[in-house]
C-alpha cells in the first residue's frame, strides 16, 4: 500500500483543484444514475462558498493520485453557527465557541478505494489540530443516513438537531471533540482556563 501524505493548500492552490476535487467528490459518492452532474455542482459551490469564508482551510490526502480532501472554516465567537439549535446548546460548546475554540468541517471526502476511516480520521483530526481547536463540528442532512454513520465511525457524536430556514431541512449537529472521554471528562471536550467564560 503507498504512503497517504497530508498537504494543506491555501486559497489559490485550492481554486486550482477544484475540477479535481469536483472529480473525486463524484467518484467517492454513492450516486444514483443521471444524478451525478448537479452533485457535483452542488460540491463546487460549497467549496465556492467555503473559500470566500475567513480562516478557510483544506488539506487533501494523496498518494501518486488524490484520494481524499477535508476542509472547513473556524466557527465565529458569536454563536451563529448554531443558529436554530433545538433545545439548550450545551454549556461546555457554548463556552468553546465563544472562546473561538471550534472548527467547522464542512466537508470530507476519501475515494471509496483507499482505507476511508484512516485516511478520514487522519485528515478530520488534523484539521482541527492545526487551528488549535479543541473541538470539531459538523452539520449533515437528517435524512443522509450515510454520512451520519460515516461520521459517527469516525469518532463524531451527535448534540442535537439544527433547523436552517428558509429550508425545511433539519441538520443533525455532530462534534468531534479531541481529548478521550474518561470518568472526570465524560463528554471528551477540553475544559481548561483558556475555554471558561469570564464572571
Amino acid at each position: 500500500m503507498e504512503a497517504v501524505r497530508l498537504r494543506r493548500l491555501n486559497r489559490w492552490q485550492a481554486e486550482g483543484l477544484k475540477e479535481d476535487l469536483g472529480d473525486l467528490y463524484v467518484e467517492s459518492s454513492d450516486t444514483a444514475a443521471g444524478e451525478e452532474y448537479r452533485n457535483r455542482q452542488d460540491f463546487l459551490r460549497r467549496l465556492t462558498d467555503d473559500i470566500r469564508r475567513p480562516g478557510f482551510a483544506l488539506l487533501v490526502a494523496e498518494t501518486t493520485t488524490l484520494v481524499g480532501c477535508a476542509f472547513g472554516f473556524p466557527v465565529h465567537r458569536d454563536v451563529s453557527w448554531w443558529r436554530g439549535f433545538e433545545g439548550r446548546l450545551p454549556q461546555s460548546i457554548e463556552q468553546l465557541t465563544a472562546s473561538g475554540h471550534v472548527f467547522a468541517i464542512t466537508e470530507i471526502v476519501v475515494h471509496p478505494h483507499e482505507h476511508d476511516r484512516d485516511i478520514a480520521r487522519r485528515l478530520q483530526e488534523r484539521l482541527v489540530a492545526d487551528h488549535h481547536a479543541s473541538l470539531g463540528t459538523t452539520l449533515v442532512p437528517a435524512a443522509n443516513r450515510a454520512a451520519h454513520a460515516a461520521f459517527q465511525s469516525w469518532g463524531w457524536q451527535e448534540i442535537g438537531t439544527v433547523h436552517r430556514p428558509p429550508g425545511p431541512t433539519a441538520l443533525r449537529a455532530l462534534v468531534l471533540p479531541l481529548r478521550k472521554r474518561t470518568a472526570a471528562n465524560p463528554d471528551g471536550l477540553a475544559h481548561d482556563a483558556r475555554t471558561q467564560r469570564a464572571e
